[in-house]
């Protein structure tokens, strides 16, 4: 009979690709008792061709303190600050404008997310990208 192995918990952490130690992680994964520094090196391993980027990883740990990183793209906000070239969004959604990205960085943006959003139409992750880029205060320009 195999031995079945349990879910202990299951963790999303948005991490810096490719430069992560112990001491950031730490606190979300101490607790769990996998091996951290075995944790980041195969992180980093994972994203070393991303250094820049945040890259959310959601982490799988087992009873047995194994455990399964799965990458997912960086967050929609971080690569419209990054497009849009600004440091934070605006203070007050909706009345205020804080920068501007291009229809093109915009599909390049839904491009990039279409695999963790709920939606396989470009058309529609555009709209998405683009809902959330307003509520940011980044204006879209043709």
């Amino acid at each position: 009979m195999a031995n079945k192995r349990n879910v202990i918990t299951t963790r999303i952490l948005n991490l810096p690709a490719g430069e992560i130690n112990p001491a950031i992680i730490g606190k979300d994964l101490a607790p769990t008792g996998i091996n951290l520094v075995k944790f980041v090196n195969q992180y980093n391993d994972m994203t070393k061709t991303e250094i820049g980027n945040i890259i959310p990883a959601k982490v799988t740990v087992y009873d047995d303190q194994s455990f399964v990183i799965n990458l997912k793209t960086p967050p929609t906000a971080f690569l419209i600050k990054k497009a849009a070239g600004i440091k934070k969004g605006a203070q007050k959604s909706g009345h205020e404008i804080v920068g501007s990205i291009t229809r093109k960085d915009l599909e390049k943006i839904a491009q990039t997310k279409l695999p963790d959003l709920n939606t396989t139409n470009l058309t529609g992750a555009m709209r998405m990208i683009e809902g959330t880029a307003r509520n940011m205060g980044v204006s879209i320009v043709d």
